[in-house]
């Protein structure tokens, strides 16, 4: 006969050993950890503590969530990893204030999903992962705050386009499933915001249009260069040998032809003058 409190029945817990599970955290939430404790039954006398909102029951032997799950109306954060779970119950539905669940690395079917966990409309994080679910019901696209999902290392073969499309989704993890190469492709869930990146390619890999932009930008650039100056204090001219005597012998050239134009006019104008006063 195996020892009282040990055996398939897990170990016991009283309500004295949970009260003093009882963590109070720096935003001033209460934690009650009972993590790794043995445990194989959800213990009523948590019932006493329902107005936590914060349970802390990974890494046990759980094998069912009982519907008083319903009385921890305060609950946020719920974490239940590293358990034998196969299903939970219609009730969880109601924790409506509930942020965070975490209920990964149980036995988790896709019929062990109730309806009623689409209800949980404040839920940013859920984790499936390490279950054995086939498929995602398509009406957790319902859940519009869900920031990150957990479904990796499961047996699915699609994920739901009401899924993938999901508002504020930035994180997605669908990690070692058997999804189609093609289905892979469009599972990645733009998370990051995109960063425009450089690649050098050589012109033979450019096509026309793609060619005729980049000349045209470069054509563009070079004219900017010419108008820049240079990091020299010289300002430079490659096509001319001696810039200063030929812009000197320009300007006297086209100071001459200004004068000769302003001759020219002037004796036009005196000549009128003489025809209009014989």
């Amino acid at each position: 006969m195996p020892p009282k409190g040990k055996g398939p029945q897990g170990k016991r817990i009283t309500l004295k050993t949970a009260k003093n599970a009882v963590r109070v955290l720096f935003n001033g939430r209460r934690r009650l950890e009972l993590s790794k404790m043995g445990i194989a039954t959800f213990p009523k006398c948590l019932l006493e503590l329902a107005d936590v909102e914060e349970i802390d029951l990974s890494r046990n032997m759980l094998r069912k969530i009982p519907n008083i799950i319903e009385k921890f109306q305060n609950l946020v954060w719920l974490d239940l990893h590293s358990n034998q779970i196969d299903e939970l119950p219609p009730e969880i539905g109601t924790l409506k204030n509930l942020t965070f669940l975490n209920l990964c690395n149980n036995k988790l079917t896709t019929k062990g999903l109730p309806e009623e966990l689409t209800q949980l409309r404040n839920l940013r994080t859920l984790n499936l992962g390490l279950n054995c679910l086939e498929s995602i019901p398509t009406t957790l696209g319902s859940l519009r705050e869900l920031i990150e999902l957990g479904l990796f290392d499961n047996s699915l073969t699609l994920i739901p386009k009401s899924v993938k499309k999901l508002p504020k989704i930035e994180r997605m993890n669908v990690k070692r499933n058997p999804l189609p190469e093609f289905a892979k492709e469009e599972e990645p869930i733009d998370t990051v915001k995109r960063v425009e990146s450089l690649y050098l390619v050589e012109k033979k890999d450019l096509c026309t249009i793609c060619l005729q932009t980049c000349q045209g930008e470069r054509s563009e650039l070079h004219k900017l260069e010419d108008m820049t100056p240079g990091p020299s204090d010289k300002p430079s001219f490659p096509l001319l040998t001696t810039p200063n005597s030929t812009a000197r012998d320009n300007q006297e050239e086209w100071r001459m032809k200004e004068e000769e134009e302003k001759e020219i006019k002037e004796e036009v104008e005196e000549e009128e003058e003489e025809n209009d006063n014989p």
